[in-house]
């Protein structure tokens, strides 16, 4: 394991392989753990590198203060701790949010872009309603008792995942913590990134489920594909929104055939 510490908030992050720097950054109720197939498949070409971003894993907790550039400057100070120049950052659901947010606020430390099931925030990139639904439903998982507090997220998977898929969640989700989660899911549905899209100057992948009901191809990341100017959308067909562990072997295979081009 290793670690930086940015202010008062010390982050912790895996590292394996050599090569260029590929960052990956999990989405909500995870750690570093949901990569465990990208980190031990890809790191023979790359530089593989998975932090527990604040407030998850090993990482220290978060003030409720905290916000989406507080979580971009701790990646940053990641990508500049490992020393290998601007990385390769993809950002899975909630992460490709705070992927996003490093590319506004650092774009010298991003060499390519590699959005998967993302957002441009909850507000920027579902309707009103949708987002009212999730934040209620947020409300309802941070209201129960300590003791019964184990956050799920609906719509993960579009089939049925193996046995470890469900162990692994089911691990990261009882080391969820309440009130970095709450820290988290408020930034994440006032997050508005549509300005930001127009203007990136990176080569950016869109790596989709094609079932993914979280978010859905043909809304979120059709928006992304005609907002970005160097974008190319792949969809792995019969995934969810968790396609990294449901069709590990396709989206390695995808992340390393785009990042290979792109050194």
């Amino acid at each position: 394991m290793h670690g930086v510490r940015v202010g008062d908030v010390e982050v912790a992050y895996d590292r394996a392989g050599q090569g260029p720097p590929l960052v990956l950054a999990h989405g909500a109720t995870s750690d570093s753990r949901l990569f465990r197939w990208q980190i031990e498949d890809l790191a023979d070409a790359f530089t593989v590198v998975a932090w527990d971003e604040p407030g998850a894993g090993r990482s220290s907790d978060v003030p409720p203060s905290f916000g989406l550039a507080d979580y971009a400057h701790c990646l940053a100070a990641v990508i500049e701790d490992v020393g290998l120049g601007p990385a390769h950052a993809l950002g899975l659901s909630w992460g490709g949010t705070v992927v996003l947010e490093l590319y506004r606020l650092h774009p010298r430390l991003v060499r390519t872009l590699l959005l998967v099931d993302a957002y441009a925030g909850w507000k920027g990139s579902l309707p009103a309603a949708e987002v009212r639904s999730r934040i209620e439903g947020a409300e309802r998982m941070l209201a129960v008792p300590a003791e019964e507090f184990a956050p799920t997220v609906p719509g993960l998977f579009a089939g049925q995942p193996s046995a470890e898929a469900v162990r692994l969640l089911s691990v990261m989700s009882a080391d969820t913590r309440r009130q970095s989660m709450r820290t988290q899911l408020t930034v994440m549905a006032e997050a508005d990134q549509r300005d930001l899209l127009p203007g990136i100057a990176v080569p950016t992948l869109l790596l989709w489920g094609e079932l993914d009901v979280r978010s859905p191809v043909e809304s979120v990341a059709r928006a992304f594909l005609e907002a970005i100017p160097e974008a190319t959308l792949v969809v792995l067909p019969g995934v969810g929104h968790l396609s990294n562990i449901e069709a590990p072997e396709p989206f390695n295979r995808t992340v390393r055939e785009f990042c290979r081009s792109r050194s």
